[in-house]
């Protein structure tokens, strides 16, 4: 049923586990992070919305912190709703706060930054609990290695090389502010933050710097695949079940200015 009342612009801070989802857009046919979080909300309002997140994420790709605005009657109980969603999606997807926002808010138009994390499981021995979350790598990784190699890549800069192009004409020109890696062996997590990401971005750095700190290519390596922006020359991509998107940030302006 369509809403007969007036409307106001929510913002959600939801998490989720990417695991059993064909990614996060909704997509008709198969289920995904974005399908099964509106079907449930719709079902709690009673009436038909469109929610939009802060970005797209792969399948198998997790988030902490997506950040989903849309429109709701201006009479819902927002913590009744979110109460009511977890309990229809948990524990997968949930709604970790919820709040009315200004109505010219938008969850991915309105975002200044967002943060990845990547895990890796750095040990000889699997974790079973935590397969799903990291990506294992049983030989010793060079942490000092890894560091070095992500400083070539900090600020403004084409990242054809580490990005998939949606088309001839889309500009893969970002600016990466920090990048930092952190050991707390076995486990060891790169915490990237950009103004945006292009796709398959932070995957593909990581990859690059595992092969650096693995002793198959020196941060040198780098800034040449970096300036070659050819795709081509990157390694291959770290397997999406180590990646979360960790935060979305709206404080300042955006880089582009761009506007929805």
């Amino acid at each position: 049923m369509e809403s007969t009342t007036d409307q106001r612009r929510v913002r959600m801070v939801v998490a989720y586990d990417g695991s059993g989802f064909h990614g996060f857009a909704a997509n008709p046919g198969v289920t995904t992070v974005m399908g099964s979080l509106t079907e449930a909300v719709e079902r709690v309002v009673r009436h038909r919305v469109a929610l939009v997140g802060a970005g797209r994420t792969d399948a198998g790709v997790h988030a902490w912190g997506q950040v989903v605005s849309g429109d709701l009657d201006a009479a819902t109980d927002l913590e009744t709703l979110a109460r009511r969603v977890n309990r229809q999606c948990g524990p997968a997807i949930a709604i970790r706060s919820i709040e009315w926002a200004p109505q010219d808010f938008h969850a991915r138009f309105s975002a200044t930054a967002r943060t990845y994390r990547y895990q890796i499981w750095n040990d000889p021995a699997p974790n079973p609990l935590l397969a799903t979350q990291m990506w294992h790598l049983s030989e010793p990784l060079a942490m000092h290695a890894m560091a070095a190699a992500a400083d070539p890549l900090l600020g403004e800069h084409d990242f054809s090389s580490f990005c998939r192009r949606p088309d001839e004409s889309a500009s893969l020109v970002r600016r990466l502010l920090s990048i930092r890696w952190v050991d707390e062996s076995p486990l060891l997590w790169c915490e990237l933050r950009a103004t945006a990401f292009c796709h398959q971005m932070v995957r593909s750095l990581v990859g690059l710097m595992v092969e650096v700190g693995r002793g198959r290519a020196t941060p040198a390596d780098v800034g040449f695949i970096l300036r070659a922006r050819d795709r081509a020359r990157a390694p291959a991509i770290a397997p999406p079940q180590g990646l979360i998107l960790w935060e979305v940030s709206y404080e300042g302006q955006r880089w582009d200015a761009v506007t929805p």
